[in-house]
Parts: structure tokens; sequence; C-alpha cells
């Protein structure tokens, strides 16, 4: 475990240091486009945050091959130099889509190609566990087919919610959350080595993911644009094709007593993943409901619109961070209730807390616009959105009757010393910075100067 939190830690630290140049480097590249009608964002903010992503899923690779313990993921295992192929390629792709825009349909058989090249080098789908079946051996033009199909459904549907600042980086580092505990499971508990590759996978994902969200939290200095949306799709699809075509039921069937019952004892993770992952069950619906929206309209089904789930959290009320969280919120219900009950699926208790959750989920949708108030011993501590009414109107008449009086006096007497024929010189209309800030300037920040 230790080994594994290291190569977390050194993961996040290279995509987070590495975050702030490659911000630099997209504005002087150019890579910030213009804000489109489908846009939440108002101003102007730089891509190319997959550029940073990249390179820390290299640095934990690298860590991971020089540990002891990680080292022999890499000598009896040929996956993560084929993560490494796709990645680089589904990676080169989505930084060309950042900066110029490629069609649809090239981005869609660059990911089928990332795909197949991991297939060739052997990361790919040999068998699937079916309920009351067993153990379905799988030709090797169906395991690549449902490889790749497992690959493509799983990007997009990553790509398609990656519409709030934080919102695609936070669930993916969910689901790899819970991805991890599982696949860590299959592998400590059960001794089955197979499971490895697909928890060093869990791990990195979970650096990335960790790393750059402190840069792309509302609000965002720097998107990951589809360099970073389909690397970390693709990273999450093959640690669920490595578990999920990989580790053999029958080794489970040493501990469960037959086969059969190892099959159901992991069902509740492994048929989920395939539909494409029950950890992603949230983008993976959006995706569905996209397609069909847009088909039903007449529209191609790759055609941008303003019909996701976070788009309409946003119009009946919530504000931005908490569409985020709500979001977050059914994420971690769903991938952490599979987990809990692939643990224990007998036990009724889990799915009355899934239930219990759920009811709480839903009656955070219906108060939009609920603003919750901190206690009066801790209104001090708060920002003054969180306090009573009266305690935050005083709060702003106290910031400002103390607000100095110098530069008041000042700019008094440069207005009353001005020439009367000064003006102005006219700014162009629509004309805003870079994210409310210069390129290597802080972050604007609403209400900065009643605070």
């Amino acid at each position: 475990m230790r080994e594994y939190l290291l190569t977390l830690c050194i993961t996040a630290a290279v995509t987070y240091l590495l975050t702030g140049p490659v911000r630099k480097f997209a504005i002087v590249a150019g890579a910030m486009p213009e804000i489109r009608a489908r846009d939440v964002h108002r101003e102007p903010t730089p891509r190319l945050g997959g550029i940073a992503m990249f390179f820390g899923l290299c640095a934990g690779l690298l860590v991971a091959d020089h540990l002891t313990n990680l080292n022999e993921v890499f000598a009896k295992s040929n996956e993560p130099r084929a993560l490494l192929s796709g990645a680089a390629l589904i990676w080169l792709i989505g930084v060309l889509d950042d900066k110029f825009e490629i069609d649809a349909l090239i981005k869609l058989g660059g990911q089928m190609i990332a795909a197949g090249v991991m297939v060739m080098q052997g990361l790919t789908i040999l068998w699937l566990p079916v309920p009351g079946v067993g153990n379905v051996a799988l030709t090797q033009w169906q395991g690549t087919l449902l490889t790749v199909a497992l690959v493509v459904i799983t990007i997009n549907a990553v790509n398609f919610v990656d519409g709030l600042d934080g919102l695609a980086a936070g669930m993916v580092c969910i689901a790899a959350a819970a991805f991890f505990l599982y696949s860590y499971r299959i592998w400590y508990s059960y001794g089955i080595e197979a499971a490895a590759p697909a928890t060093l996978f869990a791990a990195i994902l979970m650096g990335m993911c960790l790393g750059f969200l402190p840069h792309n939290m509302h609000p965002a200095r720097i998107f990951m644009g589809d360099s970073g949306s389909m690397l970390i799709g693709l990273v999450l699809a093959a640690g669920a094709i490595s578990i999920t075509g990989q580790v053999d039921p029958d080794a489970l069937a040493l501990f469960t007593g037959s086969e059969k019952a190892a099959v159901h004892q992991t069902v509740p993770v492994y048929i989920p993943l395939l539909l494409p992952l029950t950890i992603i069950a949230v983008p993976a619906a959006d995706l569905v409901l996209a397609i069909v929206r847009r088909t039903w309209r007449g529209q191609s089904p790759f055609a941008a619109d303003r019909g996701h789930l976070h788009h309409r959290l946003l119009e009946i009320g919530h504000s931005h961070s908490r569409a985020v969280l709500i979001m977050y919120f059914w994420s971690a219900l769903i991938g952490f209730g599979a987990l809990a009950y692939s643990v224990n699926s007998a036990s009724m208790w889990i799915v009355l807390g899934v239930v219990f959750l759920s009811a709480i989920g839903l009656v955070l949708l219906l108060l939009p616009r609920f603003t919750p108030r901190a206690p009066r011993w801790a209104e001090r501590f708060v920002p003054p959105r969180y306090r009573r009414r009266g305690q935050a109107a005083e709060a702003l008449t106290e910031a400002a009757e103390s607000a100095p009086q110098e530069a008041v006096a000042q700019e008094r007497t440069a207005r009353e010393c001005a020439p009367a024929t000064d003006e102005r010189a006219p700014v162009p209309a629509g004309t805003t910075g870079v994210n409310g800030a210069t390129a290597i300037g802080a972050r604007s920040r609403i209400g900065k100067a009643t605070r």
C-alpha cells in the first residue's frame, strides 16, 4: 500500500507543478478558444491541461518501475507499456484538437486506433464472467471489438461530462478511488497478482486528477481540454479492461467454493464495468441521453448543445459549485455503493444505506436556492454568504467604514486636477482578460473589493 501511495503522491506532485507552466504555454500558443453558446464560463480560459496530466502519468509509471514490489508488475505484465502507448496516442490527438479543433470523426478514429494499440500489446478482454453461466471465453475478434467499444464509450463519457470547472477531474478521481479499493482487495485479499496492474492504474489516475484539481476548481485557471479528458478516460478504461478481462474467476473459486459463486460475488462490479463502468454511471447516462436527444432532433450525435446534466442543474437554479458537488455526490454513491455491495452482497444495511443517501440526493436536487446558515458562534469563521442577513450586512458596513481614506482622497485630487479636455481611451466591447487575470497573474475573485 505504501508504494501505491508514493506513486500517487509523485503523480499528483508532478501534475500540480507542471500545470502552471503549461497554462502559460497554452496562452502563448493561443489555445484559448472563443466563448461558445454552450459554454458556462464567460471569460477566455486556456486549455491543454492534459499536457501536465500526461507527464504526471509518465512520472507515476517511471517511479513505479523503480519500486521493489511494483516493479514486478512491469516484469510480469506488458499492460503498463500498452497503457503508455495508447495514452500517448490519444493525448497527441487531444492536444491537436485543443489547438486546431479537429473533426469529431477524426477523434473517434483516433480513439479506436489507441484502443487497437493497447489490444495489440496484450491489454484486452479475454473472458467475461456471466451471472448464472460462469466464465465465458471470448475469441480474439470478440475480445478486440469489446475492448475497443469499452475504451471509446468510456473516453466519450468522460469527455461529455467535462462541462463545469472541476467536474470531470473530480468525478474520475472518485471513480478511481472506488476502483482502487476494489482492485486492491482482489489483489491483496485473494493474492491474485493479475489485479496488480489495475490497482496501479487507479492509483496513478487518482494522482493525475488530484494534482490538476487545484488549478481547475471554480473559477478555473486552466481547462484540461480533450487532451486531458480523453486521457483520463482511457486510463480508467484500461484499468477496467485489465481487471475485468484478465483476472480469472477460477482463482476466486478457490475461496468461494465454485466458479459460479465467484462470478456472483464479483458481478456487482464486473458487469456494470462493461456498460461501461458503474463508477462512471453518471457520465455514461449523460452520454446516452445526449445521443438520444440529438438523434431525436435530427442532429448529429456529436453536435454540441446545452442539454447535459450539469447544464440542467444550472438551469433549475443551482450554483456552479453546488452543481459540481451534486454530481460528485451521485458518482460517489454509485461507485462506493457498488463497492460495498461487492464486499457483502447479502447485507440489507448496504441497500438501505444506498436508498437513504439517494433520498438525500433527491432532496438536494429539489432545493437549488437553499443556502445553509452557520450558527452564530461560527459566523466569524465562514464567508459572509453563509451568515445571517443582519450579520452579513454589518460585516459589509464595517469593511466599508474601515477602508483606507487615503485612496479616496488621492482619487478625488487626481480627478479635480485633470484637464477638462482629458478623455479616457475607449475600451473595445467584449474585451476581457485571461479568465480575469493576466497570463501570469493571480486569478480573479468575485467580490474581492468587499473582503
